[in-house]
């Protein structure tokens, strides 16, 4: 059963988001890869939140360009964590999409990351820090990773 629903806006967003998926199935994360648009769509993207937690996903990585209102369309239906990752897709390359993600309102929080690649693989890497609050596997995975990181030689 997959604990990490990663959610795109339009299929034209696999690409940005494949180092969320490599990393997610490194560190032996199982996951759900969907296509939801918050404008074309937005009775899915309803539907979708509304049932992910019964489907046991833990966390939602929602990424978006532009007006980026996926990440917070999903946080206003789920209590869920969602991880909102800004894509460089407009000509403004991806700062209206930060500025549209980290100004939720009060209440209903979305966590950010950086625009691009960084942002695509950290959403990932914060992914694995709260499962492995619960998860043990998830957290020694992730451990191991930051130990090899560090350059730690005992790891």
């Amino acid at each position: 059963m997959p604990l990490v629903a990663v959610i795109m806006g339009s299929k034209s967003d696999a690409e940005a988001l494949q180092p969320t998926m490599e990393i997610l199935t490194q560190l032996g994360i199982k996951h759900e890869v969907n296509v939801i648009s918050a404008h074309r769509t937005p009775e899915k993207a309803r539907e979708y939140a509304l049932g992910a937690r019964g489907r046991g996903i833990e966390v939602i990585i929602a990424a978006a360009g532009g007006a980026a209102h996926l990440p917070g369309v999903l946080a206003s239906w789920t209590t869920l964590p969602v991880i909102g990752v800004p894509l460089a897709s407009s000509e403004l390359k991806g700062v209206d999409a930060l500025y549209s993600i980290v100004q939720m309102p009060a209440g209903i929080p979305v966590a950010s990351v950086a625009i691009g690649t960084a942002g695509a693989k950290n959403a990932a890497y914060l992914a694995a820090e709260i499962l492995g609050i619960k998860h043990d596997q998830i957290r020694q995975a992730y451990e191991k990773y930051r130990s090899e990181l560090r350059g730690d030689k005992s790891s």
